[in-house]
């Protein structure tokens, strides 16, 4: 199975605070993200992770 045939798996590690900036403390995520993550399709869900991944480099 590709990587892009497999579930996408939340970034969420529990630590679930958001910042001044609306965004978790713990998995970088905006409120908005978060919420959208529930409805959203494996190809947004990349998108949010790369979103994330780069939230998360610039800390």
């Amino acid at each position: 199975m590709s990587e892009s045939n497999l579930p996408v798996k939340s970034p969420c590690i529990e630590v679930c605070s958001l910042n001044d900036s609306d965004v978790c403390i713990g998995c970088y995520r905006t409120a908005n993200e978060i919420i959208e993550w529930f409805s959203a399709n494996d190809q947004r869900k990349r998108e949010i992770l790369a979103a994330v991944s780069e939230r998360g480099n610039q800390r």
